[in-house]
């Protein structure tokens, strides 16, 4: 197990053994001792569920208030008068089937987040190997199959999210940069975690959420106080 550099071990002595509100971990992460780059502020949510079994996983989007801080490339594989739709709502790249096709000759994927319509899935499917392991693989719960190609894209430019848990039972995103001021970062990760308690599985029995922990790129995790967002 590789050792801790000073500055962590600096900011982990300042990291009581408690649980914080979202305002109080946010201020201990911009307090902390950082290093020459952008560090972006990421969260990890352990939810009480099983996601081998399908009523169980939860998943959705959420258009965070003040983005994530980065600029996301989108493709999107359309036809006829969606091919405009997409490049008139800012689109990064898009066409038909030559795209789908430059994708499984040459495994391109240039890209951070591919939409579709729906009617162009026959092709996309067949490129569950490429696009899968990376992640990239469009689907209607996350907004990314759809004939909406406008919105889609505009609040994909916007700072839309998509939160998945994983097999272990954790949600891991990005809820934007510790550059953002601190109230940006509070109303993005409020705004996260009350998306989360919504998608709450109706079948369920007891806690939820068992654990939140918030940290930046190389910063100690910060543990929140989960009794400010679900009862039991």
């Amino acid at each position: 197990m590789s050792k801790k550099g000073k500055i962590y071990n600096e900011n982990k002595s300042t990291v009581e053994d408690k649980s914080y509100s979202v305002d109080e971990a946010i201020a201990l992460l911009k307090g902390f001792k950082s290093p020459k780059f952008t560090e972006s502020v990421d969260i990890a949510i352990r939810l009480n569920v099983d996601p081998k079994y399908p009523e169980q996983m939860v998943r959705g989007t959420i258009v965070l208030p003040h983005g994530t801080g980065k600029n996301k490339s989108v493709l999107v594989i359309a036809s006829g008068e969606k091919q405009k739709e997409a490049e008139e709502a800012g689109a990064d790249f898009f066409g038909g089937e030559e795209m789908a096709e430059k994708i499984q000759k040459e495994n391109w994927c240039d890209f951070d987040v591919l939409v579709s319509t729906p009617d162009m899935m026959s092709k996309i499917g067949k490129l569950g190997k490429v696009l899968g392991p990376k992640g990239l693989m469009p689907s209607p719960k996350a907004g990314t199959v759809t004939f909406d190609i406008k919105e889609a894209v505009a609040e994909i430019k916007k700072g839309r999210i998509e939160y998945k848990v994983d097999k272990t039972g954790i949600i891991n995103t990005s809820v934007g940069k510790l550059s953002f001021e601190p109230v940006q970062l509070v109303d993005n990760t409020s705004e996260l975690l009350k998306a989360v308690m919504k998608a709450r599985p109706a079948s369920l029995k007891g806690k939820f959420v068992e654990s939140v922990y918030i940290s930046s790129t190389m910063s100690p995790s910060v543990k929140l106080d989960v009794q400010l967002f679900e009862k039991n």
